[in-house]
C-alpha cells in the first residue's frame, strides 16, 4: 500500500500543475536578486492581482491542487521580473494543467457513478416490478402493510420532477433571452455614459505630498497637449501654471484645480497611433488598478490592449481597448490607495523633451 501511493505521489509531482507552482514560486523567491531589489512580500503581490493572500499561497504551493489561471500567470511573471524565456512555458503548463484537472474531476465522477449505480435490480427487493404480490394502498404511495412505495412509482416520480425542472428551465431561458440594453459605443450592455456613470471626476490641487498615479497622468496629459513639467506626481507650481493656462485657453473656470470640469477637456482618446504622453497617463493608471502590472512606456503595446481590455470588461465598459471618457473617468476613480511610487518614477522621470 505504501508503495502504491509513494507512486502516486510522484506521478502528482511531475504533473503540469505541480510544475507550474514550483516555477512561480522559484520566480518570487529569485525576485530583486539579480536587480538588487526588494522580494515582494505575498501580501503585496496578491493586492496587485486582486486576490487574497491564502489563494496566492495555494497557487505557489505544489502540493496544492489549485491551479493558478492564465491571467495569474503572466501578472507574476510581469510583477516578478521573471525571465522572459520562461514565459511561454508556464503559458504551456498552465493550459496542460487546467487540462488535466478537468479530465480529472470528469474520471471523479465517472468512478462515482459506478460505485453507485442507479436503482441496480435485486430480486429479494419486495418492491421488484416483476412481483405480482407488489400491490399499492389507496393513497398510491404505502399499501396497507407499510411497505415502500414500489420501484415503477419512484421512477415516475423522478421522471415527474425532471419534468417540472425542465420547465421551470424553459420559462427562466425566455425570461432571459428577452430583448434588453443593448451596448453603445461608450460602454457595455447597460452601461452608462461619463455623464451617467455613478462616478465622479477626482478633484487634484497643488500641493506638497505626492499625489502618485493620478497626478502623473495629469501630467502626462498636460505635456499631451504641449506644455512641459516632469511627471512624478508632485503637483507644484510648473503644473498648477500649465493647469490655469489650459483653463484659459478652454474657456473655463481658473482656478488651478483639475476636477469634473478640466478633465473632460484635458483627456484625449488613446488607441493605436496616439502620441508616447497620453499613452503613458493611461499606462500610470492601469498600472495601479489592482490588475497586475503594465509596463509604463508610452508605447501603446498588445499587451497594454489587453490589460485594457481586462479592465474595461471587469468595469462594465465596451472592450474596445480604447480609451474614451467613460474608460478615463473609471481608471481615475479605480486607483489603489497611494502607495510609494516605483523608483523610475520618482524624479527621473523623462521630461517633455526627452524622447521615450
Amino acid at each position: 500500500m505504501e508503495h502504491v501511493r509513494g507512486g502516486q505521489d510522484q506521478e502528482q509531482e511531475r504533473s503540469a500543475g505541480p510544475q507550474l507552482a514550483r516555477l512561480m514560486r522559484r520566480w518570487w523567491e529569485e525576485a530583486g536578486s539579480t536587480t538588487g531589489g526588494t522580494r515582494p512580500t505575498q501580501q503585496a503581490l496578491a493586492a496587485r492581482l486582486g486576490i487574497d493572500q491564502t489563494t496566492l499561497s495555494r497557487y505557489l504551493n505544489p502540493k496544492h491542487l489549485s491551479t493558478a489561471p492564465p491571467r495569474v500567470v503572466e501578472i507574476l511573471h510581469t510583477q516578478l521580473g521573471a525571465p522572459a524565456t520562461e514565459l511561454e512555458r508556464a503559458r504551456t503548463l498552465c493550459r496542460t494543467a487546467l487540462r488535466e484537472n478537468g479530465r480529472k474531476q470528469g474520471s471523479d465522477s465517472t468512478a462515482d457513478q459506478a460505485a453507485d449505480p442507479a436503482d441496480p435490480v435485486d430480486p429479494s427487493d419486495p418492491s421488484d416490478p416483476s412481483d405480482p404480490s407488489d400491490d399499492l394502498g389507496a393513497d398510491g404511495l404505502n399499501d396497507t402493510s407499510g411497505r415502500q412505495p414500489s420501484r415503477w412509482l419512484r421512477r415516475a416520480l423522478v421522471a415527474a420532477a425532471i419534468m417540472l425542472a425542465f420547465t421551470a428551465g424553459a420559462l427562466v431561458n425566455e425570461q432571459l433571452s428577452a430583448p434588453g440594453p443593448k451596448a453603445t459605443d461608450t460602454g457595455a450592455t447597460g452601461a452608462l455614459s461619463a455623464s451617467e456613470a455613478p462616478y465622479e471626476w477626482p478633484l487634484l490641487r497643488m500641493g506638497e505630498e505626492d499625489q502618485f498615479s493620478r497626478a502623473r497622468a495629469l501630467q502626462n496629459l498636460l505635456n499631451a497637449h504641449g506644455y512641459k513639467v516632469l511627471a512624478d506626481g508632485f503637483f507644484r507650481q510648473d503644473t498648477r501654471d500649465a493647469v490655469m493656462d489650459f483653463q484659459q485657453r478652454h474657456d473655463l473656470p481658473v482656478d488651478g484645480k483639475v476636477g469634473p470640469l478640466t478633465w473632460p477637456e484635458l483627456v484625449k482618446v488613446v488607441e493605436h497611433g496616439s502620441g508616447a504622453f497620453e499613452v503613458r497617463a493611461v499606462q500610470e493608471l492601469l498600472n495601479n488598478v489592482g490588475q497586475g502590472g503594465t509596463a509604463v512606456s508610452g508605447k501603446f503595446t498588445a499587451a497594454t490592449v489587453q490589460d485594457l481590455k481586462f479592465f474595461q470588461r471587469t468595469h462594465g465598459l465596451a472592450a474596445t481597448g480604447r480609451v474614451n471618457a467613460d474608460t478615463w473617468l473609471a481608471l481615475l476613480v479605480k486607483q489603489l490607495p497611494p502607495v510609494k511610487a516605483p523608483a523610475y518614477q520618482r524624479g527621473t522621470s523623462p521630461l517633455p523633451s526627452t524622447p521615450l
